[in-house]
């Protein structure tokens, strides 16, 4: 193309081509690192690198002096509200804050003694996918300072009792002992921060 031509030609037309070969180079490049990169992502959430992500999904068992109970990957004590129905949370607002759900990201899975067959999902009044076992929602307490502690168990807040689970579905009710820490005996009436 002659030069005095070339300059009638507008400045959009004039770019169009090499950006139009720019994007497609850069859509070739970056779809390929996306896929690889989407797998590689895929195989950490599956693991327990990812801490968030990994913890509200994987559903395993710790085992105290009561016998195993349920946890999430990363060793945080999940319990049941005992003025939940069969699929459904009584625990919102105030209660939630204080007793976060322990929400799913993706299909939950199980690990150690958890059973897949009682793994599911209810959604909240919220939107939120919230984690289900034997029919239970389930529950962190804002309490417990890490893994291996268990300072919900046994507590009276909200108007029903809050107790570990087993790896069974059903509630354990006596005090236990995790990692040498004792827990709120079962029968207490005290503690969830006066609830």
């Amino acid at each position: 193309m002659s030069a005095s031509l070339l300059a009638r030609v507008p400045v959009p037309v004039k770019l169009a081509a090499p950006l139009a070969v720019a994007l497609l180079a850069a859509a070739a490049c970056s779809s390929g690192s996306s896929s690889s990169s989407s797998s590689g992502s895929t195989s950490s959430s599956g693991s327990t690198s990812n801490g968030t992500a990994t913890s509200s999904t994987v559903i395993t068992t710790k085992t105290s002096s009561g016998g195993s109970f349920l946890t999430n990957s990363a060793g945080r004590s999940i319990y049941l509200f005992m003025a939940d129905s069969s699929g459904k949370s009584a625990c919102s607002g105030a209660c939630a804050a204080a007793w976060p759900p322990v929400v799913a990201t993706g299909q939950p899975t199980a690990s150690g003694g958890a059973q897949s067959s009682d793994l599911g999902t209810i959604t909240r009044s919220d939107g939120t996918k919230q984690v289900t076992y034997d029919g239970h929602p389930l529950y962190y307490f804002e309490g417990d300072t890490g893994p291996g502690t268990d300072k919900g168990q046994g507590l009276n807040g909200f108007g029903a009792v809050w107790y570990l689970v087993a790896p069974s579905g059903s509630s354990i009710t006596t005090a236990v002992t995790i990692s040498g820490s004792g827990s709120t005996p079962a029968s207490s009436s005290g503690g969830g921060g006066g609830y």
